[in-house]
């Protein structure tokens, strides 16, 4: 029998720990159907995460520090794709620039706002909403692991909804996917292929700012590199998902359960704590592997 005592907590945790993994992916599944490859998740993860919290601290409202997250972090991914689509930069490298820039800029406004360049702690901020259930509680097994999470959680769920439509149900999602899969047709339709890329990357910069706000409103506080590889991962659970998002939502799951059993298990474990906490990465790599196999056979398929 399943011991409910030790499954239900891990897969409740699950449902909001995977929830960074869940927006991230889905921003960067945007950038990706328009035929460009967005490393810069993790950055623009950590920017939404440091200036949503200070923009709330500052002015007393999670939401108002939340819009304002989320224009810096728009605003900083415009200048990424302005510089990739426009100025013509090779787009991993300077992807990975954003990622190396961003801890120095936080470090450096950090220190000269607040005198540190560690921790910062807000712990005047108003909770996050949960949402209770009430009669749906009393479901068995569902009603334990889908309640009693903050707004972000299914926000996040719902927005898997809304990027399924758009991406499949509007003029907008068709030329994004023909940004990527043909281009050249879109050139020939009088559309440039490239402010859709423009505004899938905008998108992207919005998902991962509230990613980043989901993380330092919980932690009521922004310490170094709270994003913590997440946009790394983000672009695995993309690849794992097939690119679609419902299954980017199924992978991201796979990532939050993980990270949930191996919080758990430095409890019980005789593992060192080393490795069951870099146990999640393993299984990215591992991911990636498998996901590189399978595409390999499919291009040797004749069937594909």
């Amino acid at each position: 029998m399943i011991n409910t005592d030790f499954s239900l907590p891990v897969l409740h945790n699950s449902i909001g720990i995977m929830t960074p993994f869940l927006l991230a992916g889905l921003g960067g599944l945007m950038t990706e159907l328009s035929g460009m490859l967005n490393i810069a998740l993790e950055g623009l993860i950590l920017i939404g995460a440091f200036f949503s919290i200070i923009m709330a601290a500052a002015t007393g409202s999670l939401w108002l520090g939340l819009i304002l997250g989320v224009l810096f972090t728009v605003l900083l991914a415009t200048v990424f794709g302005y510089i990739t689509l426009y100025l013509k930069s090779d787009v991993f490298i300077t992807g990975l620039a954003v990622n190396l820039l961003v801890p120095g800029l936080i470090t450096i406004i950090s220190f000269h706002a607040f005198g540190t360049k560690g921790v910062l702690i807000f712990n005047q901020l108003p909770e996050l909403p949960i949402l209770d259930g009430g009669m749906l509680n009393g479901i068995p097994l569902l009603g334990d692991i889908l309640f009693g999470h903050n707004i972000f959680v299914y926000f996040s769920l719902l927005l898997v909804i809304v990027f399924y439509i758009i991406i499949y149900r509007t003029p907008f999602g068709f030329r994004l996917r023909a940004s990527g899969n043909n281009p050249r047709a879109m050139k020939a339709l009088g559309l440039k292929p490239r402010h859709y890329q423009l505004i899938a990357i905008m998108i992207s910069g919005l998902t991962c700012a509230i990613a980043g706000a989901f993380l330092t409103f919980n932690l009521e506080a922004y310490t170094p590199n709270i994003s913590a590889g997440r946009g790394w991962i983000a672009l695995v659970v993309i690849y794992l998902g097939n690119k679609t998002p419902q299954g980017i939502l199924v992978a991201a799951f796979i990532f939050g359960l993980t990270e949930s059993i191996s919080n758990y298990a430095q409890g019980f474990l005789n593992i060192p704590a080393d490795f069951i906490l870099a146990f999640p990465f393993i299984l990215t790599v591992v991911a990636m592997v498998i996901m590189s196999i399978i595409n390999k056979r499919r291009s040797n398929d004749p069937r594909f």
